[in-house]
């Protein structure tokens, strides 16, 4: 009998892969300056130090590069308070496992702060318990950790507890750690659809799909 859930934030709650695709275009063109075709390629091997170096060097800014670090981080934290939304079906879904008196709770990779200013806007804070984040645990993903620790809070053991999930190294995790997984599409994880689907015990093509009971 399932008793908890546990979800991921960017991908599968919230629709936010997009800004990381397009995020140095972005920069350069509320700056007034035309980006290079592919930039967003060439620089998705890079680090955001080393990103930032990139744009100083190759744009000529006058910015250094801490600064154009900072500014990128800033227009993220503008996109998570005034312009992310949610994967369609996500607040029903959420309404739903309230109903079944099932608990919720958030395992992320992100930035808590930007987590609950997305939630507060889209009004759905009040539907978790906690939110887990891999920096205050120390943890990644390619380790049970922080789902195990989400599952202890509310107090269920792992084949209690939905875990949901977009990227396949993540759903592999959850899954050798015994907990339920419910693999989610997105986009940016295309190329690894059909691995997700081998390893989940379940796959929504939308959240608003999910009828489980």
């Amino acid at each position: 009998m399932i008793k908890g859930a546990i979800f991921d934030v960017d991908g599968t709650l919230l629709d936010s892969m997009g800004i990381w695709d397009n995020l140095a275009e972005r920069y350069l063109t509320e700056r007034g300056i035309e980006p290079e075709e592919h930039l967003s390629e060439k620089l998705a091997v890079f680090s955001l130090e080393e990103s930032s170096e990139y744009l100083k060097k190759t744009y000529g800014l006058e910015e250094a590069p801490d600064e154009i670090r900072s500014d990128i981080m800033g227009i993220v934290a503008s996109f998570y308070k005034y312009e992310v939304v949610l994967k369609p079906g996500a607040k029903q879904l959420l309404e739903k496992l309230k109903k079944q008196n099932i608990l919720m709770n958030i395992a992320t990779t992100g930035d808590v702060r930007l987590v609950h200013a997305a939630f507060r806007r889209l009004g759905i804070d009040g539907y978790f318990e906690h939110i887990f984040t891999c920096t205050e645990l120390n943890t990644t993903k390619r380790e049970p950790f922080i789902y195990q620790k989400a599952a202890e809070a509310m107090n269920c053991r792992p084949e209690e507890t939905l875990v949901f999930e977009d990227a396949v190294h993540a759903v592999e995790t959850a899954v050798n750690a015994g907990f339920v997984t419910v693999g989610v599409a997105e986009i940016a994880n295309q190329r690894d659809r059909e691995k997700i689907k081998e390893f989940a015990d379940y796959y929504l093509e939308s959240l608003a799909d999910w009828n489980i009971t």
